[in-house]
């Protein structure tokens, strides 16, 4: 038997190497997106506001989506199935609403978050069995809008994400890491895999991961919800994380975040504690700051607008000496 000499391993190893190196360059300058904002520290120059990055500057994102996330049902912050709440407080409730109608989730001074709910009630049955349909939110004086889309019967292959900012339909091309900015930088949607998953991402406030999901067959069965042929009752699966919440904060979930905030209906024994609130909570549309409890408020919002700094552009090729507190990282 004969064995590699160690001048003929050595080089082999660096062949090896080169050819490794030589894939990430490829891989680094087809597959990665540039970075496109950064958020300076409160002790720079340019103190707690984004500014723009040029060309030079590293990517934000990778090409892997496998550390995306996509709603944890059972996490505080969630909204599921029909629909099922998990509250700031860890605690599970329920919240029916009405087919059809709209009701504020989340309502703080900076921001709010309404839902539309769809469903119908089988003959026979008290109340409507009830999905979330859709996402309105208000922020700035900016709207935005999220919907799952009507099918009759799923189909996996197909989007069924529709958007709207400021009352114009976006556009985010299908495939994982598509995303879209707002003009402003202040929200950000970015899909999680190629079709019906997304994180939105609302700047300084919060944080939505959304999945589209239809009420399956097994669902239909267990929960005896008595769909009809003619609907799959396509919703969303949603998990919010807030960065900022004022101690007022109000809706549906929000109220759940409030300091001293007391989930009197989960009980011990009792297996679906349900939560009321429709007729404080409820609001005339999708993007209405409108209802008995909510505290956003367009008006303060659009006086808080002009006192934005601009700073010039970054360059990424001194370093350090470029100012502002800011080091571009390769």
């Amino acid at each position: 038997m004969k064995f590699a000499t160690t001048a003929g391993i050595s080089a082999i190893l660096m062949v090896a190497a080169a050819a490794a190196l030589q894939l990430a360059a490829m891989v680094s300058a087809a597959d990665y997106p540039k970075a496109e904002t950064v958020w300076c520290a409160k002790t720079s120059r340019c103190s707690d506001a984004y500014v723009d990055c040029p060309a030079e500057c590293a990517s934000t994102t990778t090409p892997n989506a496998k550390g995306k996330r996509k709603p944890n049902c059972d996490a505080p912050g969630s909204a599921c199935y029909d629909p099922r709440f998990v509250g700031g407080d860890g605690r599970v409730f329920y919240f029916h609403g009405k087919t059809n109608e709209v009701f504020t989730l989340v309502s703080d001074p900076n921001f709010q978050i309404n839902g539309r709910f769809i469903g119908h009630r089988p003959a026979g049955r008290p109340r409507d069995f009830t999905w979330i349909q859709s996402l309105g939110v208000l922020f700035n004086t900016h709207k935005f809008t999220l919907e799952a889309t009507k099918a009759a019967t799923w189909d996996s292959e197909a989007d069924h994400l529709k958007f709207a900012y400021n009352g114009q339909d976006i556009s985010i091309t299908e495939g994982s890491l598509s995303s879209w900015y707002s003009q402003d930088k202040d929200i950000k949607v970015e899909r999680v895999s190629s079709k019906n998953s997304v994180i939105i991402s609302i700047r300084d406030k919060a944080e939505i991961l959304v999945n589209v999901v239809p009420v399956t067959k097994e669902d239909d069965r267990v929960h005896k919800y008595n769909v009809p042929q003619h609907d799959c009752f396509v919703h969303l699966e949603v998990q919010f994380r807030f960065y900022k919440l004022s101690p007022r904060v109000e809706g549906v979930l929000g109220r759940t975040y409030q300091p001293d905030f007391e989930n009197t209906v989960a009980r011990p024994g009792v297996a679906m504690p349900v939560m009321g609130g429709e007729d404080k909570y409820r609001t005339s549309d999708l993007v209405s700051a409108e209802c008995g409890a909510c505290i956003f408020s367009e008006a303060e919002e659009l006086k808080k607008q002009g006192n934005v700094v601009d700073f010039p552009t970054l360059d990424c090729t001194r370093g350090a000496a470029a100012g502002y507190g800011i080091v571009c990282r390769k």
